[in-house]
Order: structure tokens, then sequence, then C-alpha cells
């Protein structure tokens, strides 16, 4: 069974990276998704939305100044932003090893730039575009990334 299950993942993974799932094309070049890492939830009244989560989470934030509220469940990041609009909904940012390029093969094919590349700080760069389809999706670098160990 376990040999199975095994080329059965094998498999499943050989035709995922044919398929070309996880990546973006660019004029014969490729922009690979590193998977998600951050969603920011628009929370107009932030002391109300920092009580909850931190109840929630079980831990107050690690960031937490007027303009933004970090959370890290499970080494991703959960922000609050108090000028978020409830009506877009959530951000949610996908890692990618460069911004710039990830942007210019999403608007190559058919997006629009919802918000520039720009540094956040501790040299973090993120960006938005809106698909065809009207979603706001965002790209983010971010040399600090490291998911903690799973012992098992």
């Amino acid at each position: 069974m376990r040999r199975i299950v095994g080329r059965l993942l094998l498999i499943r993974s050989k035709a995922f990276v044919r398929a070309g799932w996880g990546t973006a094309k660019k004029a014969g070049m490729s922009i690979q998704l590193l998977g998600l890492r951050t969603v920011i939830y628009p929370a107009p009244d932030i002391d109300a939305a920092k009580k909850w989560w931190t109840e929630y989470l079980g831990t107050p934030p690690y960031f937490d100044e007027a303009f933004y509220v970090g959370f890290n469940p499970g080494g991703y990041e959960l922000g609050l932003l108090p000028d978020g609009d409830p009506v877009a909904g959530p951000l949610t940012y996908w890692g990618v090893d460069d911004v710039d390029e990830a942007v210019a093969a999403a608007i190559q094919i058919g997006a629009v730039e919802h918000l520039p590349a720009s540094d956040v700080g501790d040299g973090i760069i993120t960006a938005t575009v809106t698909t065809p389809q009207g979603n706001i999706v965002g790209f983010i670098y971010n040399p600090h990334f490291e998911l903690p160990s799973i012992a098992g």
C-alpha cells in the first residue's frame, strides 16, 4: 500500500509540474508562486478586531500599531488593516522571488496594476494586481519568511 501511495504522489507531482500549476508564464519563462504567505483583513474597528483575533488565536499580536496589527499563526502573517475596505474583502498575498516579475507576468496576460510594488519595511516587497475577473491578487517577497519545523 505504501508503494502505491508513493507512486501516486510521484505521478501527481509530475502532472502538477507538467501542467504548469503553481506557475505563471511570462515571455518564455515562468513565475513560480511559492505558496500563500499573508492574509490581511479589513478592520475598520481595529480595537474590536484585535481583541477578537487575540482571543481566538490565544496570543497577542506581535506587531501592534494604529496603521496595522499583525499576528503570526503557524508562521504565516494574519494582518488587520484599519483603512481596509470590508466590501473588497481580505487581501491574500502569494510568495514570489521577484515581485516586479510577478506583476509584469500578470499584466502581460490581462491583469491591471492595483498597487505598485513597494518596500513595506525590512526588505519586504508587496504589490497587487486586479485580474480580468475583478479579483485582487497580491504578491510578496519576504526574505525573512520561514515556516516553523513541525516535529513528527
